[in-house]
């Protein structure tokens, strides 16, 4: 715990996602700070970059009076720093706090204030090997930082229990914040003539949306969709490069208005993964009436609350059966209504809010 004064608590939030290209984590950053910054009551907010070029742009990417400091240090030498100690303290760059919250599974090294750390998933430690080189020690790191955190968020319960068991830290110290879904995809509506042709988009299509890598079960969807001619063909979404083939389309990365309508217009949304940590994409095609085809995980499992096509991963004559079931899925009013409902849960602002719960609780504050 950490002695500290009245008023709102001084939150120094890790920016570092909101640069480049937004996926998951990033767009998770994004949304927590918009809501953050609007408790102003409880929160005084201020975000941090590490990065050695292009931590001022972060100036324009956070919400207004969010002040943007940075650590002009490249950060695999700050990583490297870190994983042996504290130096440098990100104090020594971005002032007092209360409470430093790495958002990208990164503890920053702290000599004062409290420690919180979002932990996504686990797969860093499931498939080491598929890390990029500048990620070496992240498996490491998080061990480290899981340590000296006050608080660990999670995203859903299951990513809760992985942590304890496999990190070995205490349960009670795990708070579960889960994701929100952004209002407009309540109102996403199926792309315009014009908007297909600008994207290439078939008139049906089957949509994986992110980004891809090992731990997301292309190759597992491909040789379903391949077991089934009469499928829609498939159409990827995100940034990166995805495999090429016959009853394939690539339409890159999205904006949001266009991402929305992309999804809202899908005869089904796929998650093939092999595991994941929460799975927005799930309750976003919930969101807007898309059904959605996902692998039967744990935090899938939980997310989707038994109304998603689930198939256990590998299966491929599951798979195939279940993308099956999701194009010929009736189109009734009363599962729309269901399925929005639940998407209707998780909002961005509860997500801050148990996000606060999770600094008070660091801090030792009521």
């Amino acid at each position: 715990m950490t002695e500290r004064g009245g008023g709102p608590l001084r939150v120094l939030l890790d920016g570092t996602p909101l640069l480049g290209d937004r996926t998951g984590i990033g767009r998770y950053t994004a949304s927590l700070s918009e809501e953050l910054a609007s408790l102003t009551d409880d929160v005084d907010l201020r975000a941090v970059a590490f990065t050695l070029r292009g931590w001022r742009k972060l100036r324009t990417v956070l919400p207004h009076d969010v002040a943007a400091r940075g650590m002009p240090v490249p950060a695999r030498i700050l990583r490297k720093m870190w994983v042996r100690s504290s130096f440098p303290p990100v104090s020594l760059f971005a002032g007092r706090y209360d409470v430093v919250h790495g958002t990208n599974f990164v503890l920053p090294g702290s000599v004062r204030g409290a420690g919180v750390l979002t932990i996504h998933d686990l797969a860093f430690l499931d498939t080491p090997e598929a890390l990029p080189p500048s990620d070496a020690e992240l498996p490491e790191l998080v061990r480290r930082g899981a340590r000296r955190a006050h608080v660990i968020c999670t995203p859903t319960t299951a990513i809760a229990d992985a942590v304890a068991e496999r990190l070995d830290v205490d349960r009670g110290k795990i708070v579960v914040t889960p994701l929100g879904v952004d209002a407009g995809w309540f109102t996403g509506r199926p792309p315009s003539p014009r908007t297909r042709q600008r994207l290439g988009l078939p008139s049906r299509y089957l949509l994986f949306a992110g980004a891809p890598g090992p731990r997301k079960g292309l190759d597992w969807l491909l040789k379903a969709h391949a077991a089934d001619p009469s499928l829609p063909p498939l159409v990827f979404a995100g940034p990166g490069r995805f495999p090429h083939g016959e009853r394939r389309h690539q339409v890159g990365y999205l904006s949001d208005v266009d991402l929305q309508g992309v999804v809202a217009g899908a005869s089904a949304l796929v998650l093939p993964s092999r595991d994941e940590g929460f799975g927005l994409p799930v309750l976003e095609a919930m969101a807007c009436d898309t059904p959605v085809v996902c692998s039967d995980v744990p935090a899938l499992r939980e997310v989707s609350a038994g109304l998603a096509h689930l198939a256990p991963y590998g299966d491929v004559d599951a798979l195939a059966a279940e993308l099956r079931a999701a194009v010929d899925e009736p189109n009734a009013a009363s599962t729309a209504a269901t399925r929005r409902a639940h998407a209707g849960n998780f909002t961005w602002l509860r997500c801050a809010e148990t996000t606060l719960s999770a600094y008070r609780k660091a801090t030792g504050t009521p």
